[in-house]
Formats: C-alpha cells, structure tokens, sequence
C-alpha cells in the first residue's frame, strides 16, 4: 500500500508526515533530511500511517520533500513523442542524454517561482521523480525487479528552462537551475516492492491556466528506470535522497524547427542564426509569463495511485 509521506512547516519549526486526503499524521520523530528519513524513519511512517490524523493541510506550509544539498540529475528528450517533435529518431537512439540542475533550484510543489528578469523564454517541463533509497559508487546493472532496491519514492517534478540561456549559451546547467525551477512534490510516494511496476503505466498532465499543454503516459518513455539508472551508475555517484528527473512530454513551449529549414538556419553565422531563433520563439505565446498558474498532476489509469498537484504561480 502506498505512503504520501509530506514535509511541512508548522509552528515554525519542520516536521514529516503521512498525509492522508487534506489530513496529515506527523512523525514521531524529527529527520532533518530527506536521507535520514530514508535511512531510519520507515517504522514511524508505517506506525503513523495506523494513527488518526490530527493536522489539516489547509493549517501548514508544505516544503518541498527533497533536502538540500542533494544531486539532481535529469534525462532529457526521453518520451517517443518528445524525441520525435523534438527531431529525433526514438528507435535510433542508443544512449540517454543526461544533465544535472543545482539544487539551489528546488522548491516545493506550492511555491511561486520568480522568472529572472532577463529570461523572456520561460518553458515547464513536467516530470516524474524518482527518489534514490540507497548509495550507488560504482557501477551496477539494475534490472526492473531490482528497482525497488535502489528507489525510495517517487514525485512530481517540473524542470523549469529558460530557453534563451540554455540553448544559445548552451548551458543546460545554468539555464536550467535558477531558483525555484525544480518545484517537488507535494509529497513523495513510498511504494510496495509489488507496486513497483505501477512506475510503467502513469499519466502525466500539465496545464497553463486551465489549458492542457503536456499529456502522456509513462509507458512511453523509451528509456526506463532501471536500465536508466544502469547507465546513471556508470559514471555518477548517488547518495540517498538524490532525484532522477525521468524526462518531460511532448508540448513544451519550445519548438525546434524542422530538419529541412535547422540545415539552413546551421549555414547563417551564429550570432544572427540565434537572433532569428530567439526571435521566432518569442513570437509563441506558450511561453510563461508573470501571473501564469501551472497545474501538473502524475497519477495512475485505474485510479489506485495519485501523486498529487502541483500548483505553481510564476511571478516578477
């Protein structure tokens, strides 16, 4: 049976605990981590989870799940459909494309995010979390059957980008880890080992003011979890309460140009090749603006496993 175990302020001081619908049971116990929590706190969340409530939601701040320092590596273009718009062949591919965001960019799933005031291409990029269980210092084949060994939970994600830093200064890192542009949360679900499979068949929704813009199911990735982290080990050390951002959708605000029309633009030099891209981007009005709220919501087909929802509200 899955746990939504939440962080939360309260009386000014932090606390964890198992929430339930808008009710949460705090812990008995005081983690100061999210990997001390990993690493000692799963028989006071069982036992909690058998105790009545006693804290509304509505009556607390929700932080964010993920502790700092932390690592957050990501996988980029990683569903058919992305690849695809994206200008990829999902079928070719032999390798996943990883990066890393600083962990100064984690917020909670609540919290309003700033747009820096020289980004004008701000793009949302819902994702599924996956939350490291145990260290990883070298390197490890990890079949599915094995994925509940090495992932503690699993969350709601957004990889907010400002395109007009990453892609002309290519700077993934940089353009990608401003404060508060890895919101996490609102809490994370601990599975069973028997509930594990459940991470192949989730849907994945994002919208921009009630409008749907990202929608897919994660048995569409073309590069899952546990073959993921295989090639992860390769090169990276983990720790517990480390995050893999799984990939984003198709929709993003962002829009390559096809094959045809990118081998010319590739012939004009760079500067002015940038001038037009930026250029035509900010002519998309899907890009995000102060006063935009953002909803994402993961959860499973048959109703049995829910995430939660993120709300987010971009602000000067």
């Amino acid at each position: 049976m899955t746990i939504n175990l939440v962080r939360f302020m309260k009386q000014d001081r932090a606390w964890w605990g198992v929430a339930s619908g808008e009710q949460i049971t705090p812990l008995a116990d005081n983690y100061p981590t999210t990997a001390a929590l990993i690493e000692r706190g799963e028989d006071d969340w069982r036992q909690a989870r058998e105790r009545k409530p006693s804290v509304s939601i509505n009556d607390i701040q929700i932080l964010s799940p993920i502790t700092t320092p932390c690592r957050i590596y990501c996988q980029g273009a990683n569903y058919r459909q992305h690849m695809i718009e994206s200008g990829m062949n999902p079928d070719a591919k032999l390798f996943n494309m990883f990066f890393t965001k600083s962990d100064a960019s984690i917020g909670s799933a609540y919290e309003a995010v700033a747009r820096p005031p020289h980004v004008k291409l701000l793009d949302y990029e819902i994702e599924l979390a996956l939350v490291f269980r145990r260290p990883i210092s070298s390197a490890v084949t990890i079949t599915p059957d094995m994925l509940a060994d090495y992932v503690f939970a699993v969350a709601i994600a957004n990889d907010l980008s400002a395109r007009d830093v990453q892609l002309p200064q290519t700077q993934f890192f940089k353009g990608k880890s401003y404060r508060g542009f890895c919101p996490i949360g609102p809490w994370l679900t601990v599975l069973d080992r028997e509930e594990f499979p459940r991470i192949d068949d989730l849907e994945l929704q994002l919208s921009v003011n009630g409008t749907v813009r990202q929608r897919d199911n994660t048995s569409a990735l073309v590069f899952k979890p546990a073959e993921t982290i295989s090639e992860l080990s390769t090169f990276a050390n983990i720790a517990p309460g480390d995050v893999l951002l799984t990939g984003t959708p198709s929709g993003c605000a962002l829009r390559v140009p096809p094959p045809p029309l990118r081998r010319l633009l590739q012939l004009l030099p760079e500067r002015r090749f940038w001038k037009m891209f930026l250029k035509s981007q900010g002519r998309r009005p899907e890009y995000l603006k102060p006063g935009d709220r953002i909803n994402a919501r993961i959860w499973s087909r048959d109703g049995s496993l829910d995430l939660g929802e993120q709300i987010t509200e971009i602000v000067v």
